[in-house]
């Protein structure tokens, strides 16, 4: 196998420092910005409550996770078998079907 130079396995390692920090500073910004946009609307007498359906979004996020948790748990077995890679898929697998769970038991709740 080849060897890298020193400096592009330097460039390689601070490649994904850079990502995180950057990510982090848009989200941390983002944060900023909206709770000053809230801040101030409330000052203005404007502001109305967001509802958040907790229900709804249960239902969506445990289909998604189902969905790949079931794609990686079938590939990850096939690639490689019995290991503990499998539980890339296993987690988000357990994931999503307690979120379904979640969204069945709270619909029983409410149809009563």
């Amino acid at each position: 196998m080849e060897q890298i130079s020193s400096a592009a396995q330097v460039i390689i390692s601070v490649i994904p420092i850079v990502g995180i920090v950057m990510g982090s500073a848009v989200i941390f910004f983002y944060l900023l910005w909206y709770h000053r946009r809230k801040t101030l609307l409330i000052k203005a007498g404007q502001y109305a409550h967001d509802d958040f359906d907790l229900l709804s979004f249960s239902l969506l996020a445990g289909l998604l996770l189902s969905c790949v948790g079931v794609a990686l748990t079938v590939f990850l077995a096939i690639i490689q078998g019995t290991s503990y890679a499998l539980l890339g898929g296993i987690i988000p697998l357990s994931m999503g079907a307690g979120l379904l769970v979640y969204y069945g038991i709270r619909r029983g709740d409410k149809a009563s």
